[in-house]
C-alpha cells in the first residue's frame, strides 16, 4: 500500500478542535443535501422512467447513508480506552470510512452500471423530460451548497495543495470523503443531464442508459480511490513529515538529552499519534534524574504537537550501527 504524499510544512495552528468541528459541519450539510436530492430524484424517476435518474437517486441515497456511517464512526471513536483496546478506538473512523467506500462501490457504482446495461439492452422512451431537468437543476444547487461547505472547511487545511493531494495526505477521513462524494455527485449530475437531454433531442433512450453507465464508472473510480486511502490508514500510517520533524526537535530539546537515536510514529486515529523513541541521556544522570528528564521531554513534545497523545521513551546508549537501525524496523 503506497503511503500518502508528504504534507506541506506542519503548523500548530492546524487546531484539532477546528478540524473536528469543520468535519461535523461538512457531514451535516452533505447529509441534509443528499437526503433532499435523493427524494427529488426518486420523484423525477417516477415521472420520467429515466435510468440515469434512478442511478442518480440510488447514488444520493448511498451518499446519505454514507454520511450516517461517518457520524457513526466519529461517535464510536470517542469511546475511552479499555482493557481490550488500550490504545482507544480512534481507528473506528478509518474503518467506517472504508465501509463508505464499499457502499459507494456496490450500492452506487455497480447498481448504476447494471441499470445502464439493462437500459441499453432494453431501451424505452422517456416521459416528462422537463421534470428530470428541473430536478437535476435543484440537485445541482443543493450539491453545490454541500461542496461549498466542505471546501470552506477544507481550505484552511490545504496549505497550497490540490484537492487530490489533500485527500491522499489527510489523516481525518471525513472531509476527504465528503469532498470526493460532492465532486462526484456534481459530475454525475452533469452526466445525467447530458444523457437525458440527448435522449429527448434524438429520441434515442440509449443516451440515457449511457449516462447511467458513466455515473457508475465514476462512482467505482471514486470508491476505489477512497478504499485505497482508508485501507492505508487502517494498516497504520506515520505522522506527516512536518509533525515528525516537530516531534524530533522537541525530543532533542529535552533536559539531559544527548542524542535522539531514533523515533517512530503511528496514527492511532486522525488526532492521535503514538510516539516511540530511543534517546541517549547524559550518562552522569541517576535513574531518578533520567525518569524526570523523560517526563519533562514528554511534556515538551505534547506542548509542541498536541496530537502526540501517547509517548514511549526508552533510554539507551548510542552505538554506531544505530544509524543504520534508524532506517529499519527494530
Amino acid at each position: 500500500m503506497p503511503s500518502s504524499p508528504t504534507k506541506a510544512p506542519w503548523s500548530p495552528t492546524d487546531s484539532l478542535a477546528a478540524v473536528q468541528e469543520g468535519s461535523k459541519r461538512a457531514i451535516a450539510a452533505a447529509f441534509l443535501a443528499n437526503l433532499g436530492i435523493a427524494l427529488a430524484k426518486l420523484l423525477a424517476f417516477v415521472f420520467t422512467g429515466a435510468a440515469s435518474m434512478l442511478a442518480e437517486a440510488i447514488h444520493s441515497l448511498a451518499d446519505t447513508g454514507n454520511q450516517g456511517l461517518l457520524m457513526l464512526g466519529s461517535k464510536r471513536a470517542q469511546r475511552a480506552p479499555d482493557a481490550q483496546h488500550p490504545f482507544g478506538y480512534g481507528t473506528a473512523r478509518y474503518f467506517w470510512a472504508f465501509v463508505v467506500a464499499v457502499v459507494l462501490f456496490s450500492l452506487g457504482g455497480v447498481f448504476a452500471v447494471y441499470e445502464g446495461v439493462e437500459k441499453l439492452l432494453h431501451p424505452h422512451s422517456l416521459d416528462s423530460v422537463g421534470w428530470a431537468i428541473v430536478v437535476l437543476a435543484i440537485a445541482a444547487a443543493l450539491e453545490g451548497f454541500s461542496l461549498f461547505t466542505a471546501m470552506r472547511e477544507t481550505r484552511p487545511l490545504l496549505h497550497g495543495d490540490t484537492i487530490l493531494t489533500f485527500v491522499r495526505r489527510a489523516k481525518s477521513p471525513e472531509l476527504p470523503v465528503v469532498l470526493l462524494e460532492d465532486i462526484g455527485a456534481l459530475v454525475g449530475l452533469l452526466f445525467a443531464l447530458v444523457g437525458v437531454v440527448l435522449a429527448a433531442v434524438t429520441d434515442n433512450p440509449r443516451f440515457d442508459a449511457l449516462g447511467s453507465l458513466a455515473i457508475g464508472v465514476l462512482l467505482v473510480v471514486i470508491a476505489g480511490l477512497l478504499a485505497r486511502e482508508m485501507a492505508s490508514l487502517l494498516l497504520g500510517e506515520a505522522a506527516d513529515v512536518g509533525e515528525i520533524e516537530a516531534i524530533e526537535a522537541a525530543l532533542r530539546s529535552g533536559p539531559s538529552v544527548q542524542r535522539l537515536i531514533h523515533c517512530r510514529t503511528l496514527h492511532l486515529g486522525p488526532e492521535e499519534i503514538l510516539v516511540a523513541a530511543k534517546i541517549e541521556f547524559d550518562q552522569a544522570c541517576t535513574i531518578d534524574e533520567v525518569a524526570a528528564a523523560i517526563d519533562a521531554t514528554e511534556a515538551i513534545v505534547r506542548a509542541e504537537v498536541p496530537s502526540a497523545t501517547m509517548i514511549f521513551i526508552e533510554p539507551d546508549v548510542y552505538r554506531p550501527d544505530d544509524e543504520a537501525a534508524t532506517h529499519s524496523t527494530d
